[in-house]
């Protein structure tokens, strides 16, 4: 009972303390005191990573040559982080105001200390290397904001609400320390934009539905953004006003015979309300017209006697063609009697299709007589006379 045994194991530090007092840190090894009334305790802490416990701080204040031996004490002054490497790999980022301490020996500690006031964005070999590194929630999850931005569109960071950098596609890491990280990204492409049905009152007091498609192209992503706070609101609402000014000064005959001067005026207004917020209306055109149910009836209707009224004059019209034709044929059969003789043999051959049997006797008039009897546009006599 005079004296203590302690073992210090090689993954293991001792700190060896008498009536609350450090002596020393131990080594690993198999060590043995003098103590015979029990004031001397080791405390053993594991001697990988960081030293977490609250002797860490009293050492390097009232012991600083034996915390200098032991430990690697990392403290960060405020705009700067430290990355803190561990055998090579990224372990920790210590944040200013923090003060950290690791143990020396089964370690290699290196500590990289970086301005994030001059340099707030990282490389891109430095945000590969911090992504993977062995404990990434402490790293990249609050340290380090990343920002994807695709392949058409622009990616607009904000540090404390305040537009910082303008960025092209790729992946991106800021710096997340004594600020706030925020990204907006913003397709360049032209989108359409459906403004659903809503209810109009024309000129002549019919009361329609008329929904409309723009598409929608974002210019300069910065002053979009910046400008108004939803720029696809804003157009949309933009559009129902134009609509409601082209539409309402119209009749509802104009509205749908005038389809292509209405989407101008209606772009045309749009574009002079929207102004310079970076954003350009592509195409604008209406959509549907949709009527309610008795006047779409009575449309039906009208449409219905105008295309009667023009069939019956195209029915007129040819019938009178193939009068004229008619009357131009006959004069040239009364002025060309082989030409006469010609309709009756056609005449005959269209008529024989239909009978069976046909006899015809030399006696008489012969083949003659059954002309005349069954196919004649024109006396005998007279033909032969003429």
């Amino acid at each position: 009972m005079l004296f203590k045994s302690v073992v210090v194991a090689e993954n293991q530090r001792g700190l060896l303390i008498r009536d609350g007092r450090l002596l020393n840190v131990l080594e690993p090894g198999r060590y043995r005191f003098w103590d015979i009334a029990g004031r001397m305790t080791c405390e053993l802490f594991d001697a990988r990573g960081q030293f977490t416990s609250p002797w860490a701080d009293l050492m390097e204040k009232r012991h600083p040559e034996l915390a200098g031996r032991v430990l690697e004490t990392v403290r960060v002054r405020e705009g700067e982080v430290a990355v803190v490497k561990l055998d090579g790999r990224p372990s920790m980022v210590v944040h200013p105001g923090q003060t950290v301490h690791f143990w020396k020996g089964l370690d290699t500690v290196e500590v990289t200390r970086i301005d994030v006031e001059a340099n707030p964005m990282l490389t891109k070999a430095e945000l590969t290397a911090y992504e993977k590194a062995v404990m990434p929630t402490r790293v990249s999850g609050k340290a380090i904001a990343t920002v994807s931005v695709g392949a058409s569109e622009v990616g607009l960071v904000f540090f404390d609400g305040e537009l910082a950098e303008t960025l092209g596609p790729g992946r991106y890491g800021f710096w997340q320390v004594g600020r706030h990280v925020s990204a907006r990204t913003v397709d360049t492409r032209s989108v359409p934009l459906e403004v659903t049905a809503q209810e109009i009152l024309t000129k002549d007091r019919v009361s329609l539905r008329v929904t409309l498609t723009a598409f929608v192209r974002v210019r300069e992503a910065a002053k979009a953004v910046l400008s108004v706070p939803d720029y696809n609101a804003h157009v949309y609402k933009l559009v129902q006003f134009a609509v409601r000014e082209a539409v309402g000064g119209r009749t509802l005959d104009e509205v749908l015979n005038d389809r292509e001067k209405v989407d101008a005026e209606i772009g045309a207004h749009v574009t002079r309300e929207l102004g310079d917020i970076g954003v350009d209306i592509a195409e604008l055109g209406i959509k549907d017209v949709i009527l309610p149910g008795e006047m779409r009836a009575l449309i039906n209707k009208v449409v219905e006697a105008e295309k009667t009224a023009q069939a019956n004059v195209i029915r007129r019209r040819e019938e009178v063609a193939a009068t004229r034709s008619l009357l131009n044929t006959a004069r040239l059969m009364e002025d060309n009697p082989t030409l006469l003789r010609l309709k009756e043999l056609e005449a005959l051959e269209r008529v024989t299709e239909k009978i069976g049997r046909m006899d015809v006797h030399t006696g008489g008039d012969g083949l003659n007589a059954i002309v005349d009897r069954l196919v004649s546009l024109s006396p005998r006599g007279e033909a032969e006379a003429r």
